[in-house]
């Protein structure tokens, strides 16, 4: 069971979710409270992790199994008899966390952990299934990374000014890209199980083009948020250069984005150091 949770809560994405909530958490409280720092990247590391993704796993199930890249780093295929267990783990594991963390918190902070925590469950869950709106999928998937920077912010207490919104603005573009983009390659067991999503409904080719399009705003964006933090712009080369070779893709092939997918999860480590170090200088110059 516990191998299940594991593989379900998709621990190469980990800390995808907690590092933007400690970065900007780190960056803009003063003073740093250290039990909001650890509970709330401990709450977005693994919690919030299983509850985004082992929900999807269960209710995703017979799409699943007609995909080939499920069963291992890119996503568990639940048998149903674990489906139950996982729900309840998912519920166990994260309720605690959000009790502290509201009552550590501030208004602010309650309605952006709302909107996130109704983000994860809005997503897969039977009656919403937000997955299966196109657009609207890229949309809630690119909250999902983006809102624990901005409960970050909002725990904080910080002023926003133009250059964080800027700079989150460009995360969001990029999250809405990956979800895109991530989409591709699922078209066909997408299709075959009758799942709606952005690549479903625009085609393979089209969907590709609107990921490359976004990675290229949220650089542009990041571009103009100031010194040092422009240099972040630059973070969206990799992301074309990834997305480029599948600019002509069909339907027919959109399984072999996979490749593409793959090098992304590889990318977002060298990303993230990359952000890191242009953290670490813009904390100094100011």
């Amino acid at each position: 069971m516990i191998r299940h949770l594991f593989w379900s809560s998709r621990p190469l994405s980990w800390i995808n979710t907690a590092y933007p909530f400690a970065l900007a958490y780190l960056l803009l409280a003063r003073p740093v409270d250290p039990v909001l720092l650890v509970v709330g990247t401990l709450y977005f590391l693994i919690p919030y992790n299983l509850a985004m993704y082992g929900v999807n796993d269960v209710f995703d199930y017979e799409s699943d199994l007609r995909n080939p890249r499920k069963g291992g780093v890119e996503g568990s295929v639940l048998a149903p008899a674990l489906h139950r267990p996982t729900l309840i783990a998912a519920a166990v594991t994260n309720i605690p966390f959000l009790v502290v963390l509201v009552v550590l918190g501030n208004p602010a902070s309650w309605l952006v952990l709302a909107i996130s925590v109704f983000a994860v469950i809005a997503y897969s869950s039977k009656g919403l299934r937000f997955k299966e709106r196109p657009v609207l999928d890229s949309v809630t998937s690119s909250t999902h990374f983006v809102s624990p920077a901005v409960y970050g912010v909002a725990l904080a207490g910080a002023a926003v000014d133009a250059r964080t919104v800027l700079l989150l603005a460009a995360f969001f573009c990029w999250g809405m890209a990956s979800h895109a983009f991530g989409a591709v390659q699922d078209v066909p067991a997408d299709r075959e199980a009758g799942i709606g999503s952005i690549a479903t409904a625009l085609g393979a080719r089209a969907t590709v083009g609107i990921a490359a399009a976004l990675y290229l705003a949220g650089g542009v964006l990041a571009g103009l948020s100031g010194w040092p933090t422009a240099l972040a712009g630059l973070l969206a080369l990799p992301y074309l250069a990834m997305v480029a070779p599948f600019l002509r893709i069909t339907d027919g092939t959109a399984e072999t984005a996979n490749r593409g997918w793959r090098r992304f999860l590889a990318i977002n480590f060298g990303a993230g150091f990359g952000v890191t170090m242009l953290a670490i200088a813009a904390s100094a110059l100011a």
